[in-house]
């Protein structure tokens, strides 16, 4: 064999053992569980099946690097139906659990505030990624979230129907659960603000199903446009009922209606329909294209912002325990020491200490469009 031939054999084999060196083992042995608390069943069970896959994703990634120090990553998901009382006794069963290091959850506001003094006694994080009440985080140092917050998320709602819209009577149709009325109070502040009146205010139960007689109030009231404060199958429902009146206004609605599941329920009904989202499939930033196209390899659909929330979370609390430990006091300590975590939704995560926030998410603004979510007309996304 000729010298040269030899010695690029040899070189080759060498660089073989150092790439498999420097390759992570995949995770073996006793778990780090995480306990994550949601629907999975009820009406908001959409929500629990999203946050899954995009959980799962991330854990082929994490455990596929190595785990957590060698350990694998894993979550035990406790079925509340978002409901208040039963989150409550998920948090108690938690807390009493020493393999649990970290909550992740509940799905609504209401229903992890409910649980909040139950994990903040435990001194057990409660990471609540989908919760946008102002006042999730003010439960104790034990809240955490990289949820936008209502009282940033609504005036961005209102800028969209007033300034971007033109809207000047607005009727709001919002859940009376005091996230709905939150965010109902804060849109309406942030609206009068630039210039619009709120001409009507109708709250409705999560499980009301008839909307006829409010439309007919909603009417009277002579808006230019209504707004939505409601989750998908609720919003669904009432553009159904609000075309099938024959009102043909315009419709805005909360960010919290983003879900494949808004257009498959509302059907033509949702034409026209526009809203926001912290992210959106079809940015074009490295991070969002890399997670597409892996959960399109995986689940053979295009992910929406419930799986981008999910996903960023277990990456983040990777994160949080590969460098800072995988025990309760060390999570707790490590959110507030980590700086610049990759993220779809926000480029790199960084908590502010104070509101223990996200701050720098996307706004994207958004219209239903030829039964799909699109980026409206002259759109550009703001910091």
């Amino acid at each position: 064999m000729p010298v040269l031939h030899r010695r690029s054999l040899l070189a080759a084999a060498s660089a073989l053992v150092l790439t498999r060196a420097v390759q992570a083992e995949p995770a073996k042995g006793e778990p780090v569980l995480l306990g994550v608390s949601g629907p999975l069943t009820g009406p908001n069970a959409q929500y629990g099946a999203q946050w899954k896959q995009g959980f799962d994703l991330a854990l082929d990634e994490i455990n596929g690097s190595g785990g957590i120090k060698g350990r694998p990553l894993a979550y035990i998901f406790e079925d509340t139906q978002s409901d208040p009382r039963q989150s409550v006794a998920v948090a108690q069963k938690f807390v009493a659990d020493p393999k649990i290091v970290a909550e992740l959850g509940d799905f609504a506001s209401p229903a992890s505030m409910a649980a909040s003094p139950i994990y903040q006694r435990g001194k057990l994080v409660q990471f609540g990624f989908t919760n946008s009440h102002p006042d999730f985080t003010k439960g104790g140092d034990y809240m955490w979230s990289n949820s936008v917050s209502q009282a940033d998320e609504q005036p961005l709602s209102a800028a969209y129907a007033v300034k971007r819209l033109g809207l000047k009577k607005i009727a709001v149709l919002h859940l009376n659960t005091d996230w709905g009325r939150t965010s109902k109070d804060l849109f309406d502040k942030a609206a009068k603000e630039m210039g619009a009146e709120v001409v009507a205010t109708e709250g409705y139960l999560p499980d009301e199903k008839d909307f006829r007689s409010t439309l007919v109030r909603v009417r009277g009231a002579k808006p230019d446009g209504l707004m939505l404060i409601s989750y998908y199958s609720d919003a669904a429902l009432i553009a159904r009922q609000v075309r099938q009146a024959g009102i043909k206004l315009p419709i805005v609605a909360a960010s919290s209606v983003y879900s494949p599941k808004f257009i498959e329920l509302g059907g033509d009904a949702v034409e026209g329909v526009f809203t926001a989202s912290r992210y959106f499939p079809d940015d074009p930033r490295p991070q969002v294209r890399d997670f597409v196209g892996k959960f399109k390899a995986k689940y053979s659909k295009e992910p929406d912002a419930f799986n981008a929330y999910a996903y960023d979370t277990m990456t983040l609390m990777a994160a949080v325990m590969r460098e800072y430990g995988a025990d309760r006091k060390a999570i707790h300590d490590g959110l507030a020491k980590i700086k610049d975590v990759p993220s779809v939704i926000f480029g790199k995560t960084t908590f502010d200490t104070k509101t223990r926030r996200v701050d720098g998410a996307m706004n994207v603004e958004l219209v239903v469009k030829d039964g799909k979510f699109q980026l409206n007309e002259s759109h550009a996304a703001v910091r």
